[in-house]
C-alpha cells in the first residue's frame, strides 16, 4: 500500500491541500486556492452559487492531484462557512458528486484541536502554556493547551470574511471583536483561567498571522521556514496596520509579503490580532505556517 496520504482543509476563505508520505514525512504538494467561499454568504441562502462553483473548481484540482499521487487516504474537512450555511448539507452532497471528495464538517472544538497538533508540529519551543489562536475566514479558534494537550477552547464568529462583509467599517469591526474577546475573557475568569491564558505564549496560525510575517520580513517570495516561529512584536502589527489602512485594496498588494486576495480581508484580520494582544495583554505572538491543513495529515 501506497504511505502516500493526503489532506484537504476547505475554508471560509482559502481551499488548501496537502499530499505527503508518512514515514518518513516528506511534503510532496502543498496547495492553496483563495475561494472565498464564505463570499455572499446570507442567513436565509447561506452559500451563494457562485462561492460554490470557485470552490468545486479548486476541489476538483485537488481531486486530481491526489490521483495522480495515488494518495492511499484522504481526509477533507469544511469548517466555518459550511457548518453555518443552511445549504451546507447540499453542498457536501454537490462536492461528493462532482468531485468525488467526500467532505467532513468539523465543528470549533475539533478545528482548534487539529490546528494544536499542527502548530505543535513546528514550535521550537513546546515548554509551558501556549494560547493558540487561529484568525480564520469566519471564525477564529482560541485554545489554552499546557504541554501541547488543550485545556480550554472556543470557537468566536470574528473569522475576516464574516467582518468584512458584515460590518460597515473599523470601527463596527473592532467593536464585535472586543466584545467578543471580553466574553471570551469573562468565560476564562469563571473557569479560572484568566490568568494562566495571558501568561502562555501566543501563537498566531493561519493567513493574517503568516501575512503579518511575510510583511515584516519584507518577503517578495514567501518561505514558511522563515515564517515558523517568527515573533511579532505588538508594536509592529500597529505599524502594519496603520501602514495598511489608508491604502485602497489594490495598493495594498503593493507592499511585498500581502498575498494576492487578502488585500480586503487583512484589516479584519489585524484588528482581531491587535485586539487579542489588547485585551489580553500580550506584548508579542509567535507566528505558526502549520495549522489546520498539518494537523490533519498528521492523523490521516
Amino acid at each position: 500500500m501506497s504511505d502516500t496520504v493526503a489532506a484537504i482543509d476547505l475554508g471560509t476563505n482559502t481551499a488548501r491541500l496537502l499530499i505527503a508520505t508518512r514515514n518518513p514525512y516528506r511534503q510532496i504538494l502543498l496547495n492553496r486556492t483563495i475561494t472565498r467561499l464564505g463570499g455572499g454568504f446570507t442567513r436565509e441562502q447561506g452559500l451563494s452559487e457562485e462561492a460554490q462553483l470557485r470552490s468545486i473548481a479548486a476541489l476538483k484540482e485537488f481531486a486530481r492531484e491526489i490521483s495522480l499521487h495515488e494518495a492511499a487516504r484522504v481526509r477533507a474537512v469544511a469548517t466555518s462557512a459550511v457548518r453555518d450555511a443552511r445549504n451546507g448539507e447540499s453542498f457536501c452532497k454537490r462536492v461528493l458528486v462532482e468531485t468525488g471528495i467526500e467532505l467532513e464538517v468539523i465543528d470549533g472544538a475539533e478545528e482548534a484541536l487539529l490546528t494544536l497538533r499542527g502548530v505543535a508540529s513546528i514550535l521550537d519551543d513546546k515548554s509551558g502554556d501556549l494560547a493558540v489562536f487561529d484568525v480564520g475566514g469566519g471564525s477564529t479558534e482560541y485554545t489554552l493547551a499546557s504541554a501541547v494537550e488543550p485545556v480550554f477552547s472556543r470557537s468566536l464568529p470574528i473569522g475576516v470574511v464574516r467582518l468584512t462583509e458584515g460590518k460597515a467599517g473599523v470601527a463596527e469591526m473592532e467593536d464585535k471583536i472586543r466584545r467578543e474577546l471580553t466574553a471570551l475573557k469573562r468565560e476564562l475568569e469563571e473557569e479560572g483561567l484568566s490568568e494562566r491564558f495571558g501568561k502562555a505564549t501566543l501563537i498566531g496560525t493561519a493567513g493574517t498571522a503568516t501575512s503579518l510575517a511575510a510583511i515584516h520580513l519584507g518577503m517578495k517570495d514567501y518561505d514558511y521556514s522563515r515564517v515558523n516561529n517568527h515573533t511579532m512584536p505588538f508594536s509592529e502589527v500597529e505599524r502594519i496596520f496603520d501602514l495598511l489602512r489608508p491604502l485602497a485594496p489594490e495598493e495594498r498588494l503593493k507592499v511585498p509579503g500581502l498575498e494576492p486576495g487578502r488585500e480586503d480581508l487583512i484589516i479584519a484580520g489585524i484588528l482581531a490580532v491587535l485586539q487579542t494582544m489588547r485585551v489580553f495583554g500580550f506584548k508579542t505572538f509567535k507566528v505558526s505556517d502549520s495549522g489546520l491543513l498539518e494537523g490533519l495529515i498528521l492523523g490521516v
